[in-house]
């Protein structure tokens, strides 16, 4: 047996070893895509850094990223039909599966424990174990008239659900994953033509899907799902466009500020106000271009915008209770996406054209920081992991 003196030596021994191997948490991280070369670079907020980068992650020119429950882990969606496993402390690849031959993106079931994947080719959603990325569901995507459909707009949803939209047959998918084995799928169809993307609200109710193919959005109630679809904003789409629409925004990246949405409009240099008591439109705010994302600040005050193709050089602050802009930034060319930290005092914006991220304070609107990354794109922080619908 060892002696007391001598356990104490070994003690000592091992911490010392463990001195030059940092312990951190994983709340205040997040990842960057890095689109033309298929990597990531792990960031913290902290401080304001690049902690590494991790390659050979396939295509990212389209690529979306959920989080385990504990933010440890970062589950990247690939345009390539990719998904995999990313371990943020360890800056490295768990696993990586090629799932489909084109996917649109995912999403992680309310207990952790499933990872969803929506494709485009072939159509349908396929889940995973989240721990193991091992298949425990493949739902094909065949609408009512027997077609396969692309499948677009998935979410989670409160009671370990997923709902998705199929965008060539029209219709809209609740699928319950309580029993991966045995998924118990509910469908809506003829909800309007070719619903291309969808969001749900922060509180799991309302599953919002934009249609591209005709104006309004198709509304389903997921606390009152016997009443069905609902039509709502008729006048919102393609139909009314003004302008050539150089990008369609997408529906996750609006903004919830209280009662109200605030949504880009398609083709119009304009930011439509919501009610979502009504589900009508109560103002429009001019803006300096086509808008693709408007970002609430967690505080509601604020929503942040950035434009399409030719002012994407440009971001646009609204103050939410005027209803007017307060401030128009420059961050660069190619600016693709913005990301508030978790408590919203600063706000990490990428430029896909200067090979740079710029960090501004979200009050005095001061540069914080400048940090180099590669044609960077989406930006992801860990504090997604607990909230639905990201």
């Amino acid at each position: 047996m060892l002696s007391r003196n001598s356990f104490l030596a070994l003690t000592m021994l091992a911490l010392a070893g463990c001195a030059n191997v940092p312990l951190r948490g994983t709340g205040d991280l997040g990842v960057v895509i890095e689109r033309a070369t298929g990597s990531v670079e792990v960031v913290e907020t902290s401080g304001r850094s690049v902690l590494g980068h991790i390659a050979g992650l396939g295509d990212l020119s389209h690529a979306s990223v959920n989080y385990s429950r504990d933010g440890r882990y970062a589950f990247v969606f690939g345009r390539d039909g990719g998904l995999t496993k990313v371990d943020l402390l360890g800056m490295r690849i768990v696993k990586r599966v090629m799932q489909s031959g084109n996917s649109i993106g995912g999403a992680i079931s309310q207990d952790g424990k499933l990872v969803a994947v929506a494709n485009y080719t072939p159509g349908g959603v396929k889940v995973f174990d989240s721990a193991t990325l091992d298949l425990v569901a493949d739902i094909p995507a065949i609408d009512a008239a027997g077609q396969p459909s692309k499948v677009v707009g998935l979410v989670d949803a409160p009671g370990n659900r997923f709902v998705w939209s199929l965008f060539n047959g029209g219709e809209i998918w609740v699928g319950d994953l309580k029993n991966p084995a045995h998924p118990a799928l509910q469908k809506f169809t003829h909800i309007g033509k070719e619903p291309y993307d969808a969001m749900i609200t922060a509180d799991g109710r309302y599953y919002l899907a934009g249609l591209f193919g005709e104006d309004g959005l198709a509304l389903l109630d997921l606390w009152h799902p016997e009443a069905g679809v609902k039509r709502v904003l008729n006048h919102y789409g393609k139909g009314e466009q003004k302008l050539p629409v150089f990008k369609m925004p997408h529906m996750e990246g609006w903004a919830a500020t209280g009662n109200e949405l605030l949504v880009p409009a398609v083709g119009r240099h304009e930011v439509l106000v919501i009610d979502q008591n009504t589900w009508q439109e109560v103002a429009h705010i001019p803006v300096h271009g086509q808008p693709v994302f408007v970002v609430a600040r967690p505080d509601d005050r604020q929503v942040w915008v950035n434009f399409a193709f030719p002012d994407n050089d440009t971001v646009q602050v609204i103050d939410v209770p005027s209803r007017k802009i307060v401030k128009t930034l420059k961050p660069g060319k190619g600016v693709l996406h913005l990301e508030f930290t978790p408590r919203g005092e600063s706000v990490w914006i990428s430029a896909r054209d200067e090979n740079r991220l710029t960090v501004y304070d979200s009050e005095t609107y001061a540069v914080q920081a400048v940090l180099p990354a590669d044609n960077p794109s989406g930006i992801f922080f860990t504090h997604r992991a607990n909230r639905t619908g990201l």
